[in-house]
């Protein structure tokens, strides 16, 4: 996405290196679960964030972020070593971690820009993602690659920008909250992270032979052959972020009737999205549309007792359906 801001955009990077626990850790190969190894998950998912020259701490006054970056991420390696590890498959395409220590992939970068320079860039799609996370040749694979890569690059203005790239089969966001907060921790001198990292992939492997005993729409073979999206050209569609605010929430909530007035932001916002996009293409009123959105399995009550380290995905994508005619027909409600 071209922007002006990415005319006059530059970032010098330093050679890519490959940073090792800094203890050693045990050798050894260790089985992902059924959610992890999912075709579905097998890609690289970029995450970025933006730090202002603001430090809370006294203590990290004057400190490189580069270095104290790089340092925390080798201790907090030594806890989650599978991190540093590299996937291979075993029988039935089975994805197993090699626990060799090899590394993940780590960059210094430096900007010509400061953070109050972006102005409104701030939001998804971010321009020049790629020149603040870079594709190291090679390093984008599932199988046989880093499976983390992290840039840090300096702003003119003291702040920086921590980008980084993660193979999802190994973590779901709760998951890579777990590994920053343990990096977090590091860098403040802790021993330790507060959270002590979990394996267990076991717990989230399928019975055998399975056994269902819930309908799952999000399964389901729909008929898409009236959707309006298969059939119109990539280049005609725009990519945009829409923010909701207190005020666009409460002017959706007065459309509601007065049964659904205690209805959650969430449900508000996913009803007005869902049923927007319904209108906008335009589809028969007898199709079937569904929707789907990750719910995390933690702390539900599903019968499966997740210690509080396990870093592994946990989430599925559950489904609602409804006719598009009744849909876009019966109001936000």
């Amino acid at each position: 996405m071209a922007s002006k801001f990415s005319q006059s955009f530059k970032v010098t990077r330093q050679a890519p290196e490959l940073i090792v626990p800094a203890e050693s850790t045990p050798q050894e190969v260790k089985k992902l679960s059924d959610i992890d190894d999912q075709e579905g998950f097998r890609f690289q998912v970029p995450v970025i964030f933006l730090y202002r020259n603001n430090h809370p701490s006294p203590a990290m006054e004057g400190r490189d972020p580069v270095k104290v970056i790089r340092e925390a991420l080798s201790q907090a390696l030594v806890f989650y070593y599978p991190l540093a590890g590299r996937l291979r498959e075993g029988e039935n395409r089975k994805l197993l971690v090699d626990c060799n220590g090899e590394g993940v992939l780590f960059i210094e970068a430096d900007a010509n820009f400061s953070l109050d320079e972006l102005g409104d860039e701030i939001h998804p799609p971010f321009p020049c993602l790629d020149e603040l996370l870079y594709n190291v040749p090679g390093s984008d694979g599932i199988l046989g690659c880093p499976l983390l890569l992290i840039q840090v690059t300096r702003l003119l203005c003291g702040g920086f920008i921590l980008a980084l790239r993660l193979n999802h089969t190994m973590c779901d966001g709760y998951g890579l909250v777990l590994f920053l907060n343990a990096m977090e921790e590091m860098a403040q001198g802790k021993p330790t992270p507060s959270v002590t990292p979990v394996w267990q992939r076991h717990l989230l492997n399928a019975r055998n032979p399975p056994r269902i005993t819930h309908i799952h729409h999000e399964c389901e073979q729909l008929d898409d052959s009236n959707d309006t999206l298969h059939t119109t050209n990539p280049n005609d569609l725009d990519h945009k972020s829409f923010f909701f605010g207190p005020e666009e929430i409460s002017f959706l909530r007065n459309h509601l009737p007065p049964r659904l007035k205690n209805s959650s932001t969430f449900e508000i916002t996913i009803a007005c999205l869902w049923t927007c996009r319904t209108a906008a293409l335009q589809l028969d009123h007898n199709q079937t549309v569904r929707f789907s959105c990750i719910t995390s399995i933690r702390n539900k009550g599903s019968g499966i007792p997740l210690p509080q380290g396990y870093y592994g995905n946990a989430f599925g994508y559950p489904a609602a359906c409804a006719k598009a005619g009744s849909l876009c027909g019966s109001g936000l409600g």
